[in-house]
């Protein structure tokens, strides 16, 4: 007999990561509590915004018009960057193969206000000034410790979530390697006031005595320069350097323009900002690239940056983060609400190790291809020979998106294992609506014949008959998380036991 528990699930760390989780086991009718030693929400500067199949992600659960403010489908960009290199993608996506790159420019604090809004709407409780600080884990509960404002206090759970960063004390409690490897490189980034003087129509910036920087990452022989524009009078200004710093103490705005003057050999005057803060200026010695050696140890789980740590160039985090999210959100919850089928719970760690090894490597080939030297310089002229080929920017834009690896899902259909398609059917509904509940759908595009064979699942499979043009199937089985575990061309009485083998292996036995 299980342990009696305070919770289900508690959540350490009150980031954009921890706040879904929470939101999608609500969802499911798991309630978590969420616990976070800060006194309330960051207002720190992190994340410019979301980029990749996430963006589609927040369409599935009804939350990309919301959070975007557009009230249109997400649609893909048409160019995205690659170690400060343009990846045309105009051209490298035709028939089938759909554009994956998404981008919504959110700042991270903004993001995290939403997220709670949506969580309060679903009752869960986050406990802001609530650290946890300790666990003990056994084979059917784990014990927390939690320092608060009014004093220490333990608290029973089924499940342990550590959403508490790269510096996880989750990870470092229960005994998990972060193995990697650290740059040494220095990066230092600030929000700066730039003169009029110094501005050019196309939002590139001319340095008197230098020449042109980009919008964007701007690579030199002596390091890289990053200019962003993303709010009036407010640019985000920064520099890659390769080497250890020699600073002590705080970054400056003094700082970061002696490290212009090393990179470029010429002087950029800016001033701090005169809006509100917060302000961006930190500095950022040596880069890590880690992993966790497994994202489970029983009944404690691994997500964001308490299971990967990497380079932010191109905007990886959110992106990956987000999405182990989704991955593991239902499987959790259908642990604990009793269904689920032997090992579901352990192939969140099994289907999201390999993306998050994919981060790793595409981060450390951007950091690599910006390090200076001639050799690089060569280097860079003969990507960018590369990625002038659509088929090679379609490929890279996948790996950035996230949505380059297929998962093992038993059915060999070439639909199966991918995330389903943006589809629009005949009513007018999009495939995303039907998730926006959590839930999986058994999706059938014929005569509703699958769909009546999911009816020993209705607690748990939403079945749904609809028309489209040009259906890619005739019917799919899509999980919360909208990746098809099943799917066939011709849906007749030959298909009916793998049908219902599908919905076993991914939904548990069925009901009566």
């Amino acid at each position: 007999m299980a342990a009696a528990t305070d919770y289900p699930v508690v959540i350490a760390g009150a980031g954009p990561n921890g706040l879904m989780l929470a939101c999608e086991l609500a969802l499911a009718g798991i309630q978590p509590v969420v616990l976070d030693g800060l006194p309330g929400p960051s207002s720190e500067p992190k994340a410019n915004g979301l980029v990749g199949q996430v963006v589609r992600m927040l369409d599935l659960r009804g939350l990309y018009n919301r959070f975007s403010g557009d009230d249109q489908p997400p649609h893909p960009v048409p160019a995205w960057m690659f170690s400060g290199m343009t990846l045309d993608l105009s051209l490298s996506f035709t028939g089938a193969r759909a554009n994956p790159m998404y981008a919504m420019p959110v700042p991270q604090p903004r993001l995290v206000r939403l997220l709670l809004d949506r969580a309060d709407e679903l009752g869960v409780q986050v406990r802001w000034g609530h650290e946890l600080t300790g666990l003990y884990a056994r084979d059917d509960a784990v014990t927390a410790t939690v320092s608060s404002p009014d004093g220490d206090y333990a608290l029973a759970t089924d499940y342990l979530v550590g959403a508490d960063g790269g510096r996880s004390v989750v990870r470092k409690k229960v005994g998990i390697d972060f193995p990697g490897t650290t740059a040494q490189t220095v990066s230092r980034l600030a929000h700066v006031q730039i003169p009029e003087s110094l501005r050019s129509t196309d939002r590139s910036l001319q340095i008197p005595g230098f020449g042109r920087i980009s919008h964007g990452h701007n690579r030199f022989d002596r390091g890289l320069v990053i200019f962003a524009e993303l709010e009036p009078e407010r640019a985000l200004l920064g520099t890659l350097e390769f080497g250890r710093s020699t600073e002590d103490g705080p970054m400056t705005i003094a700082e970061l323009r002696q490290s212009l003057q090393r990179i470029l050999g010429a002087d950029i005057a800016f001033d701090e900002p005169s809006g509100p803060g917060p302000h961006a200026l930190r500095r950022i010695e040596g880069q890590n690239s880690r992993q966790a050696e497994r994202y489970r140890a029983g009944r404690v789980l691994l997500l964001g940056d308490a299971a990967h740590v990497h380079s932010a160039m191109g905007g990886p985090g959110l992106n990956l983060g987000l999405q182990d999210t989704a991955n593991l959100g239902w499987k959790l919850a259908a642990e604990i609400n009793g269904w689920a089928p032997d090992g579901l719970l352990d192939s969140y760690e099994t289907e999201r190790m390999p993306l998050g090894q994919r981060v790793m490597m595409h981060s450390m080939a951007q950091t690599a291809l910006v390090s200076p030297g001639p050799h690089v310089a060569a280097l860079r002229d003969l990507f960018g020979e590369l990625i002038a080929i659509p088929q090679v920017s379609a490929h890279i834009a996948e790996l950035l998106a996230g949505t380059d690896v297929r998962y093992d899902v038993g059915d060999n259909h070439r639909l199966s294992g991918w995330h389903v398609p943006d589809l629009t059917f005949d009513d007018g509904r999009r495939v995303a609506q039907l998730l926006h509940s959590g839930r999986a759908v058994l999706l059938d595009l014929a005569d509703g014949t699958a769909a009546s064979a999911a009816r020993p699942w209705a607690d748990r499979v939403d079945a749904v008959t609809a028309a489209a043009p040009e259906p890619p199937a005739a019917a799919m089985l899509i999980r919360p998380d909208g990746y098809i575990t099943w799917a066939t061309d011709d849906f007749d009485a030959r298909q009916q036991p793998v049908l219902e083998a599908a919905l076993t292996r991914w939904f548990g036995a069925p009901g009566s």
